[in-house]
């Protein structure tokens, strides 16, 4: 039988003092005191994942207590774009970690799992961090690694577009042309993690005025006049270019082979970064893009300002 969320875990306690109790209004302020100022900002994002349990969309989220004050919180949710792995996040206070709370939180939570479909968990988590212990201690396995890439104006060599029959293109960034490539390449490079990205999902995650979408580029093949199709596109999510580096999403046509997609990746990184620094994140599943930034921060003409690790538990097929 499905619990409600206000049943979730109504006050529990733990071997190591503390109790639970369902999340309540207010945790995010008095957890901030306890945990202090994220790292970075995928640390700021996973706070935010921190809300009220609910069953549409279905999520838990859970708070440990000592002596009354909130010290640390769990939460587990279903993506509706990841349908196959539940996500989960943990966080203790400092004074409390290495006591099994965060052990804890995740039984409490294994608990809620017959509910939602699927047991199978993931989990994301800074490079060397102690996080990646736990993980590992609880049955998770490393599937992806992903960087942000900070690309320097200029290290790239431009790419003659009459000779090679290109043509670099803005576009508007509700293209229902876009909208579809920038769709089927989501879903291509998460075969890690399937995806059921849409056109409507694209738009509206990634496409939208909303998410930051401030202008996107598209590289054509041009050699057959009647068709030009899209060989690669770049969306950035910066509105005006400085010479801080500008937030880009890179991707390229699936259909492409991986020779294809790497030098129409090259070619575009070169265009896009030829006067400002952009930052890309790479996923290691981005073979073709994540060739071209490898190079470069082998070469010292790019710099990886973060790198995250996702883990995995797919109890279905332990």
């Amino acid at each position: 039988m499905s619990t409600t969320p206000e049943e979730t875990s109504s006050r529990l306690a733990l071997d190591s003092g503390l109790t639970v109790r369902p999340w309540a209004e207010g945790d995010d302020l008095q957890l901030l005191e306890v945990w202090g100022d994220p790292e970075n900002p995928m640390h700021h994002g996973d706070r935010g994942l921190l809300r009220p349990s609910s069953n549409e969309p279905w999520s838990r989220c859970i708070v440990a207590e000592h002596e009354g004050v909130p010290v640390a919180a769990a939460t587990i949710f279903r993506s509706s774009l990841h349908p196959d792995r539940l996500s989960f996040y943990a966080e203790v206070a400092p004074e409390h970690r290495r006591q099994g709370v965060a052990a804890q939180l995740l039984e409490i939570l294994e608990a809620e799992l017959p509910n939602c479909g699927t047991q199978n968990l993931k989990a994301r988590v800074a490079k060397h961090s102690a996080a990646q212990c736990f993980l590992k201690d609880n049955g998770f396995q490393k599937v992806q690694r992903s960087r942000r890439v900070t690309v320097q104006p200029g290290v790239l060599k431009l790419p003659d577009l009459d000779a090679a029959q290109l043509d670099l293109e803005d576009l508007d960034t509700g293209s229902v042309e876009l909208t579809q490539l920038v769709a089927e390449f989501y879903n291509a490079v998460h075969e890690w993690d399937r995806a059921e990205m849409t056109v409507g999902k694209a738009q509206q995650l990634l496409l939208a005025p909303e998410t930051g979408a401030s202008g996107a580029v598209v590289l054509r093949d041009v050699s057959d006049e009647g068709k030009k199709p899209i060989l690669a596109f770049a969306i950035s999510y910066t509105a005006e270019r400085t010479e801080d580096p500008a937030d880009v999403l890179l991707g390229w046509s699936p259909e492409l082979d991986e020779e294809q997609a790497g030098s129409a990746a090259r070619a575009l990184l070169a265009l896009v970064s030829a006067r400002y620094p952009v930052t890309v994140e790479v996923d290691d599943s981005m073979g073709p893009l994540k060739q071209v930034t490898d190079e470069l921060t082998d070469n010292g003409l790019a710099d990886s300002d973060f790198e995250a690790l996702i883990y995995a538990r797919d109890l279905s097929t332990s």
